[in-house]
């Protein structure tokens, strides 16, 4: 009979597997026998796949290649409507104080450009407090329970917020990480930023990193808001965009 594919030298058997679907690999090819069981197990596989497809990381830093590849390969802003373009679709629990909430055009009346010019739009409070939300769920978007019980990959929280140049406001962010019932596992929650009324309008970055944080996560709760301090009529508040939520290789 012709020789198999159990003939084969391993490094040509790893070449011919890492040419397969990673989501093949796991649920199909590391069923077929206990020499592919092993290989879909191991880090040379997984590190050969990551070769091929420009995805780094420090030999030192490796702990489970596999993982790595699918985090990176998955990695993207969780959060929808980051910048307005859909005007509050997708945003929740949306709290209206004064005038609510608006969508206006970079860079807006006594504004600044955005750091990137991808972004066009931002959302701007009022005179009263004006809050939104989203609740991520971590399972649709992709990453399982065991991977979020045993790796606890780190989850980055971005936002951005500026103040227009001829009003104060204030700003706040609080993001909570939940269990299956929503029970908050961590939390981050901002100060209260005070921006003076004489400010320059240019926009700044605040950010967080969740890590070991310990299983039962499932879910993401990202609020962000503010209102202007002189209570002026229209929209003089905060201006918000760009927030994101990721989840780290």
């Amino acid at each position: 009979p012709a020789p198999g594919m159990e003939s084969l030298p391993e490094a040509v058997l790893l070449r011919i597997l890492a040419s397969i679907p990673a989501v093949d690999l796991v649920l199909v090819c590391r069923l077929v026998c206990c020499q592919w069981k092993n290989l879909v197990d191991g880090a040379e596989l997984w590190i050969l796949k990551c070769q091929q497809e420009g995805l780094t990381r420090a030999e030192s830093d490796a702990e489970n290649w596999q993982n790595f590849y699918f985090l990176s390969k998955k990695r993207k802003n969780l959060i929808k409507n980051p910048c307005g373009e859909e005007d509050l679709e997708h945003w929740g629990e949306v709290e209206n104080g004064g005038d609510g909430w608006k969508v206006e055009e970079l860079p807006g009346d006594f504004g600044k450009e955005f750091p990137s010019e991808e972004i066009h739009k931002y959302f701007v409070t009022s005179y009263e407090w004006c809050r939104k939300a989203q609740v991520i769920d971590l399972r649709t978007e992709g990453y399982w329970e065991e991977l979020m019980d045993t790796t606890q990959p780190k989850i980055m929280v971005r936002d951005w917020y500026a103040g227009r140049r001829d009003a104060g406001c204030l700003y706040e962010l609080c993001v909570k990480l939940l269990s299956e019932n929503e029970d908050v596992l961590a939390e981050y929650k901002s100060e209260t930023v005070t921006i003076p009324e004489d400010n320059d309008g240019s926009w700044t970055e605040i950010s967080h990193t969740f890590s070991s944080y310990g299983p039962g996560v499932r879910f993401v709760r990202f609020e962000h808001g503010g209102q202007d301090t002189l209570f002026w009529k229209g929209w003089y508040g905060v201006r918000v965009t760009n927030s994101s939520v990721t989840v780290e290789p």
